[in-house]
């Protein structure tokens, strides 16, 4: 099978396919993709996900070669510290050595606690990410893995690109619209960044979740996917425009730890943060942007765009300051000099909150 797009990393080139059905395939995939043959299979897969397609995955292993499989409970709460080290602890009993291949076969939080295992497993051990969601075709190209700590989202992790992406677009049919939801939030994102083409396209081609087309889902993943490939290449570590990925995430991050994870999507948050950083773009750069046709569409597909009532201002302010761009005690935002133009700007604490207040009494 061909890949439909590969991608460089620092310590090597791997392949992203994309096809329904692909999941059948999974051994056979795996194998013409390693670089030298594995010596055990662990595959860590969120509970919901299993339920549907784990079967599917594990028969097309030989008997010979099953994986050992370890269970997550769904939902962000699974990125914990708590849930890594019961995960180390399985690769352990279970004998797995430094030849290992894990699989990680769920959404973002799977792929992200996965690969932190794998990254840190005997000081690293190579992983196959296996995405079941459409928020996952962000989180399971360009290498970041991690767990979240109470005080902040992410912020314990390591740079570890997998040996490949094996997405069955076929396992996002199962998603719930909310899933749907979070998960789009990521590709407007790339648009926003990037593409303003892509945007236009996007609005052309889903007017709703439930009659995409595999045809446009398919699409859709291979020209988001390559929007974050060509910035991951230019800037793996993030030392520069890897960055402008976090577009909308500075607030996001915020509001998730504020209200706790699992309280609201990862994808939610980011279209609410999107939002404010294009309200603090123009507030930073006194011009207008051309958006209001952007809100409408979001409005249309479901998504509440107002920064929740229980959140206090000052409070996510602190939490802003515990973000990775952070620096010198100022907040970094990804803002838009224009559609397309992303930059990384530090803002004064008083620009943001007095945004914040101004946003808050339009509730």
């Amino acid at each position: 099978m061909k890949p439909r797009l590969k991608i460089k990393s620092e310590s090597h080139e791997y392949p992203v396919y994309i096809e329904n059905g692909v999941r059948h395939e999974t051994y056979q995939v795996i194998t013409e993709s390693l670089d030298k043959p594995a010596s055990s299979y662990m595959v860590i897969a969120d509970k919901t996900v299993a339920d549907l397609y784990l079967d599917d995955v594990m028969s097309s292993f030989p008997c010979e070669d099953k994986p050992f499989v370890s269970i997550i409970p769904s939902g962000e709460a699974s990125k914990s510290l708590f849930q890594y080290e019961q995960l180390l602890t399985d690769a352990l009993e279970r004998g797995l050595d430094r030849q290992a291949v894990i699989i990680a076969l769920g959404g973002g939080v799977t792929g992200d606690l996965a690969g932190f295992v794998a990254a840190t497993y005997m000081r690293g051990v190579r992983f196959i990410q296996l995405p079941s969601t459409l928020l996952a075709h962000d989180s399971s190209v360009g290498g970041k893995t991690g767990v979240n700590h109470p005080l902040g989202k992410n912020l314990i992790g390591a740079f570890h690109p997998p040996s490949a992406v094996i997405y069955d677009s076929e396992m996002l049919t199962s998603m719930p619209e909310k899933e749907w939801r979070s998960g789009f939030a990521e590709v407007i994102k790339h648009g926003f960044i990037a593409d303003v083409t892509f945007l236009d396209w996007l609005q052309e081609n889903v007017s709703s979740f439930s009659s995409c087309s595999s045809e446009t889902i398919n699409t859709m993943l291979a020209r988001s996917i390559q929007v974050k490939a060509t910035i991951v290449q230019e800037d793996e570590r993030e030392q520069g425009v890897r960055a402008f990925l976090n577009f909308g995430h500075t607030l996001a991050h915020g509001i998730e730890a504020e209200l706790g994870y699992g309280e609201i999507t990862h994808g939610e948050a980011v279209v609410i943060g999107m939002i404010f950083a294009l309200k603090l773009s123009e507030n930073y750069y006194e011009k207008q942007l051309d958006y209001d046709h952007i809100i409408n569409y979001l409005t249309e597909l479901g998504y509440d765009l107002q920064i929740p009532t229980t959140c206090s201002f000052e409070n996510l302010i602190k939490r802003m300051k515990l973000d990775k761009k952070a620096a010198d005690k100022m907040i970094r935002f990804v803002l838009l000099e224009d559609i397309g133009k992303p930059k990384l700007v530090a803002v004064e604490d008083e620009r943001i909150l007095s945004l914040l207040e101004r946003e808050g009494e339009l509730l």
